[in-house]
C-alpha cells in the first residue's frame, strides 16, 4: 500500500501510525488530505482529511476519566479519539476531537471559579464560627462566673445537630427534592452547564436556620440560646463537611487533596455515584451513611464495584500527571 499527503505549505516530515506522511508541521487547526491506493483492487484514490489538534496530554486524559465519571443520566459522553480509517484498506488514524478539548478548558475553568467560590466561603464561614464560639463564651464569662451547663449544651448539641442533619438530608433528598422539589434537583442529575447549578439553592436553604439560630445564640444568654448557637453550629459543620465530600470528592467540582485518600471517604463518594446510577432506586439517599444504606438493601457488591472503578481512574490520573512531569524535566534538561 502506498500512501502520500497533498498540503499547500512547506515540506516537512511527521508520521501518522507509523506511516510516513509528507505535510507541513502539525499544529492546531491544521489540515491534511491524505490520499490512498491499493493498487491490486484498482479500487482507485480515496481522500481522509485529518486536522491536528496540538493539547496537552493531561488536560485530554483528565477530560476523559471525567467523562467516563459522568453520572448516569447525563449526556453521551464526547469521544476524545475518533478512529478514522478505511476498513479493508487497513488503514486507521486517531483524529483528536476539537470538541472534547473545548469542554475540557471550559470544566477547568469552572473548576477554578468553584474552587474559588468554595475557599472563600468556607474560609469566610469557619472563621466566623470560630470568632463567634470565642466570643460568645468570653463574653459570657466576663463576670467571672462559668455557665459549665450552657457550654457543655452547646458542644453536645453541635455533634448533635451535624450528626442529625445527615439523616434530615437523607428524607429530605427522597421525600422533598426527587418528589415536590425535583423541578430544582433536576438540576443536579443533568450535564452542568456553568460553574453553579440550580440545586445549589438548597446549601442556602440550610443556611438560613443555621444563621438564625446562631445569631439568637450569640447574643442573648442561658441554656435555650447555648442550644440554639450549638444547633446553628451544627449544621454549618455539615455543610461544609458536605461541600467538600460532596461537591470536591464525588463530582469533582474541586480538588480535594488528601480527602480522596481516605478509604471511608471513597466508600461514601463510590456509594453517591451509585445514587446517579439509580442502580437500586436511587439509594443510598444519605451522603456519610451511604454505604449503610447500600448495605441494608443489598448493594455491597456493586459498591465494591465502583470503589475499584474510582480508584483506576484516580491512578490513571496520577499515572499521566508523573509521565508529564518526567517529559518536562527531560525538556529542561
Amino acid at each position: 500500500m502506498t500512501a502520500s499527503v497533498s498540503a499547500a505549505a512547506a515540506s516537512t516530515t511527521c508520521r501518522l501510525d507509523r506511516i510516513p506522511v509528507v505535510g507541513r508541521s502539525p499544529g492546531r487547526g491544521t489540515e491534511c488530505v491524505l490520499f490512498v491506493r491499493r493498487p491490486e483492487r484498482r479500487l482507485g484514490l480515496r481522500r481522509l482529511t485529518v486536522r491536528f489538534v496540538v493539547e496537552e496530554r493531561r488536560e485530554m486524559a483528565g477530560a476523559q476519566v471525567k467523562n467516563r465519571e459522568e453520572e448516569a443520566g447525563g449526556e453521551p459522553e464526547a469521544r476524545g479519539v475518533e478512529e478514522a480509517g478505511n476498513e479493508g484498506l487497513g488503514l486507521t488514524i486517531p483524529v483528536v476531537n476539537e470538541r472534547m478539548l473545548e469542554r475540557a478548558a471550559r470544566k477547568k475553568k469552572e473548576r477554578a471559579t468553584y474552587l474559588l467560590a468554595a475557599v472563600m466561603s468556607s474560609l469566610g464561614i469557619t472563621s466566623m464560627a470560630a470568632a463567634a464560639v470565642y466570643y460568645r463564651f468570653s463574653w459570657h464569662m466576663e463576670g467571672g462566673e462559668v455557665p459549665v451547663a450552657e457550654m457543655f449544651g452547646t458542644f453536645a448539641l453541635s455533634i448533635g445537630a451535624a450528626v442529625g442533619m445527615e439523616f434530615w438530608a437523607r428524607w429530605a433528598h427522597r421525600a422533598l427534592w426527587h418528589a415536590s422539589m425535583w423541578s430544582v434537583h433536576e438540576s443536579h442529575h443533568r450535564p452542568r452547564e456553568g460553574p453553579f447549578e440550580m440545586n445549589d439553592v438548597f446549601a442556602i436553604i440550610n443556611a438560613v436556620p443555621a444563621i438564625a439560630l446562631m445569631g439568637f445564640g450569640f447574643f442573648n444568654k442561658g441554656l435555650v440560646p447555648g442550644l440554639c448557637f450549638g444547633a446553628g453550629l451544627g449544621i454549618t459543620v455539615f455543610g461544609i463537611a458536605y461541600m467538600f465530600v460532596h461537591d470536591g470528592l464525588v463530582h469533582r467540582r474541586f480538588p480535594v487533596g488528601p480527602i480522596a485518600n481516605v478509604p471511608y471517604f471513597r466508600r461514601v463518594a463510590a456509594a453517591h455515584q451509585l445514587h446517579h446510577a439509580e442502580k437500586f432506586d436511587g439509594v443510598p439517599y444519605g451522603l456519610f451513611l451511604g454505604p449503610k444504606e447500600l448495605e441494608d438493601v443489598g448493594g455491597l457488591e456493586e459498591l465494591e464495584k465502583e470503589i475499584n472503578k474510582r480508584i483506576k481512574a484516580y491512578t490513571s490520573r496520577l499515572l499521566v500527571g508523573a509521565e508529564d512531569t518526567t517529559s518536562s524535566e527531560k525538556l529542561e534538561s
